[in-house]
C-alpha cells in the first residue's frame, strides 16, 4: 500500500551544514530526497537534524513568543530521544546530543571515537571517550543502547546501576541472564525480598524486561488518498476524504489529506457534542474521515469537519404531561372561558 512520508523540513536539511557535512558531492534535491526516506527507516534520528519550527508545528506557530516556542520544542525533543533511546552504535552526533548529559561538542567526540575504534562493544566504553566522566556516564548511560553487545542488558532501558539487581533475580530464579530477558513470563516468579531496590525501581525493571528494546511507535497504518485530489486546487466544498491528524491544539485538529498542506478542524466541527479539549476526541497520528467546507488556495488554509459525517444525535422524546400539567390546563380553559 502507498506510505505518506511528511516532507516537511527536508529542503531546509538539505542546505544545512549537516547535510553538508553528511552528503558534501550530492545536490539539494538529492540530499532532501534521501532524508524524506530515511524518515520512513528511523524519523526520530532524522528529524532532530531540523530546526523544529522547520517541521510545522502548527498554523498559527509564528503567531505565538518564538523563544518560548523553541525551548517548548526542544524539550518536547530531548524527552521523545531519552523515552525512545538511542543506538549508540548508529546515532549520529545530531542525534547524540538530545541525549540527557550530552552536548554537542561530547556527542561529536562519541562519534569521533566510534570511527576511530570501532563499534561500542558495552556501555562501560563510554567512559573511555575524552570529555564523559562519572556524572555523565551516570546520566546518559541508561538511554543508550547498544545491540548485540557483551551485556545482553546492554540493549534495554535498564541503568547500568540496577546490573546487578536483575543478576540477583536471575539467580534467584536458577536461569542464566540471557534467559530471563528472554522469556519474560519467568519475571512473575521473582520475589523482590531480598533484593537492594526499592518498590518503583523493580516494577520499571521488570517492565523493562519485559519489552527489552521494544520499539514504541504504533503499528504503522496508512491514511488511504485520492489519486485525483494532490493540491489545493483539487478540492471541492462537501468533497468526503480520509486523512491523518498531524497537530492537536487548543482550538482543533490539523489533518493530512495529501495536498502538500494541513486542514484545519475547528473544535467547533470535531464532533456535534460540546468538546472542550480537541485532546479528547483525536489524537496526532490518527486516521479520520472530513468533508471539505472551504479551500483558498491563496491563502493556503482549508477549513474541513468531522461533524458534518457523524449522525445527527436523535431529539428527545416529548415530555409527557403530568397531572399537574393537565389541571393546570384545564384552569386555564375555564378561565377562558
Amino acid at each position: 500500500f502507498p506510505i505518506s512520508v511528511n516532507e516537511s523540513g527536508a529542503s531546509v536539511y538539505s542546505a544545512s551544514d549537516i547535510a553538508r557535512q553528511e552528503f558534501p558531492d550530492l545536490d539539494l534535491t538529492v540530499r532532501g530526497a534521501i532524508s524524506i526516506a530515511r524518515r520512513l527507516q528511523d524519523p526520530l534520528s532524522e528529524l532532530v537534524k531540523i530546526d523544529p519550527k522547520s517541521i510545522g508545528v502548527g498554523q498559527y506557530q509564528h503567531d505565538v513568543d518564538q523563544k518560548q516556542l523553541q525551548q517548548s520544542l526542544e524539550a518536547t525533543i530531548e524527552s521523545c530521544v531519552n523515552r525512545v533511546g538511542v543506538d549508540l552504535n548508529t546515532a549520529s552526533w545530531a542525534l547524540l546530543r538530545y541525549v540527557a548529559g550530552v552536548n554537542e561538542r561530547t556527542a561529536q567526540k562519541i562519534v569521533e571515537f566510534r570511527n576511530q575504534n570501532g563499534r561500542f562493544r558495552s556501555r562501560v566504553q563510554l567512559t573511555a571517550v575524552p570529555g564523559i566522566g562519572p556524572k555523565t556516564f551516570e546520566q546518559a548511560a541508561g538511554f543508550l543502547r547498544i545491540r548485540g553487545g557483551d551485556n545482553p542488558l546492554d540493549v534495554t532501558a535498564v541503568h547500568p546501576e540496577s546490573y546487578g539487581v536483575v543478576e540477583q533475580m536471575a539467580a534467584s530464579l536458577g536461569v542464566a541472564l540471557e534467559e530471563l530477558i528472554k522469556k519474560p513470563e519467568l519475571l512473575g516468579r521473582v520475589n523482590r525480598e531480598g533484593l537492594a531496590v526499592g518498590v518503583y525501581t523493580f516494577k520499571d525493571i521488570v517492565e523493562e524486561l519485559k519489552k527489552p528494546g521494544r520499539d514504541p511507535r504504533e503499528k504503522f497504518v496508512a491514511p488511504s488518498f485520492k489519486d485525483d485530489v494532490r493540491e489545493i486546487g483539487d478540492l471541492k466544498t462537501g468533497m468526503v476524504l480520509e486523512g491523518q491528524v498531524t497537530n492537536v491544539t487548543k482550538f482543533g485538529a490539523f489533518v493530512d489529506i495529501g495536498v502538500h498542506q494541513d486542514g484545519l478542524v475547528h473544535v467547533s466541527e470535531l464532533s456535534n457534542k460540546y468538546v472542550q479539549d480537541p485532546a479528547e476526541v483525536v489524537k496526532v497520528g490518527q486516521i479520520v474521515k472530513v468533508q471539505v467546507l472551504n479551500a483558498d488556495a491563496k491563502t493556503k488554509r482549508i477549513a474541513l469537519s468531522m461533524k458534518a459525517l457523524q449522525a445527527q444525535p436523535p431529539k428527545p422524546a416529548p415530555k409527557q404531561a403530568t397531572m399537574d400539567d393537565k389541571l393546570a390546563a384545564l384552569a386555564d380553559r375555564w378561565k377562558k372561558r
